[in-house]
C-alpha cells in the first residue's frame, strides 16, 4: 500500500485528519482555507509518497 499526501497536508497532516473527526471544533481562517485546499489537491490527484516527507 503507497501512502500519499497534499503538498499542503504534509504540513497540516495533524489538522487535516482531525478536520474530518466530528469531535473537531475550531481552526482559524487561514488554517480552513489551508485545509480546504488540501482536500481539493488530493481530490485532483495532487499527492506526494509518504516516503518524500522529512518527519524529522
Amino acid at each position: 500500500m503507497q501512502i500519499e499526501y497534499s503538498k499542503k497536508a504534509a504540513k497540516y497532516i495533524e489538522k487535516l485528519v482531525l478536520a474530518w473527526d466530528s469531535d473537531f471544533t475550531k481552526v482559524t481562517p487561514l488554517e480552513r482555507a489551508e485545509l480546504d485546499q488540501a482536500i481539493k489537491e488530493i481530490e485532483s490527484g495532487e499527492t506526494i509518497p509518504h516516503e518524500a516527507i522529512n518527519w524529522d
